[in-house]
């Protein structure tokens, strides 16, 4: 698929088929995962794949909340991307320049997984709401590590939506702001 056209059919599904995703379409969406760059190489992610059909269910239900991501419950995978130290070279760029690289390199990672499963033919989601307290008790997170993310992943149960986004000559300059 042209680059262009998977950004434009990648969207977030809140709704999934019944059916459960192979294991070789998640083996591919995390070797993509896992070669997405990183500031110094510090690749300072972790990556647990939730797709245990009542384990699933159980997490979903901790990313359910106030009314928040419903539909987290019947996604069939959750990939769940765990904080994991920078290297010293990475560490020492973020004190210099000001900036948490680790935060940076897990969004790119996030991308890598969503359109390496829209390349696959399955309907994904990143979400930040959820019980981390109650999802690293049930996958056996240790409580010191962080839980930024959790992506849904499954067959998608509803059409493609158009794509509303800003105008490009609103969100890109040449040469200067």
């Amino acid at each position: 698929m042209d680059f262009l056209a998977l950004a434009q059919s990648r969207q977030s599904d809140r709704a999934y088929e019944k059916r459960p995703v192979e294991r070789e379409k998640l083996e591919r969406i995390l070797q993509a995962a896992c070669l997405a760059p990183s500031a110094c190489n510090a690749q300072p992610w972790k990556f647990v794949v939730v797709d245990d059909p009542e384990l699933s269910v159980k997490v979903g239900r901790a990313t359910a909340g106030l009314g928040m991501n419903k539909f987290a419950k019947d996604a069939p995978v959750h990939i769940l991307i765990v904080e994991e130290s920078m290297n010293i070279t990475s560490f020492l760029g973020a004190k210099i320049k000001d900036k948490y690289f680790p935060l940076i390199d897990i969004g790119i990672a996030a991308a890598h997984i969503t359109l390496a499963a829209e390349s696959e033919g399955l309907g994904s989601c990143i979400l930040g709401w959820f019980d981390e307290k109650e999802i690293k008790k049930l996958t056996g997170i240790p409580a010191g590590k962080r839980l930024l993310l959790d992506i849904t992943i499954g067959y998608a149960a509803k059409p493609k939506r158009k794509k509303s986004r800003k105008p490009m000559e609103k969100v890109v300059s040449f040469n200067h702001y």
